[in-house]
C-alpha cells in the first residue's frame, strides 16, 4: 500500500465517512484500504445454496 493510494483515499472519503467523521482521515483510509487489499487477496468463499434449501414463507429467518 503505498502513501499516494492512501493520501488519495483520504481525501475522496464516501458521503457516510464524512458525515460519520473522523479524527485521523489517513489512518481511516489505511484501514480501510488494507480491509479491501485482505478481501481481495484472501476472498471468503460464497456460501452456495440449492433451492430447496431457502427459507419459506412463515419460517423464521436471522
Amino acid at each position: 500500500m503505498t502513501d499516494d493510494r492512501i493520501s488519495e483515499r483520504a481525501a475522496e472519503l464516501l458521503p457516510e465517512e464524512r458525515a460519520a467523521g473522523s479524527d485521523d482521515p489517513r489512518a481511516q483510509a489505511a484501514a480501510i484500504l488494507a480491509d479491501s487489499d485482505d478481501r481481495e487477496f484472501d476472498p471468503q468463499p460464497l456460501e452456495e445454496r440449492a433451492s430447496d434449501e431457502t427459507a419459506t414463507t412463515g419460517e423464521a429467518t436471522r
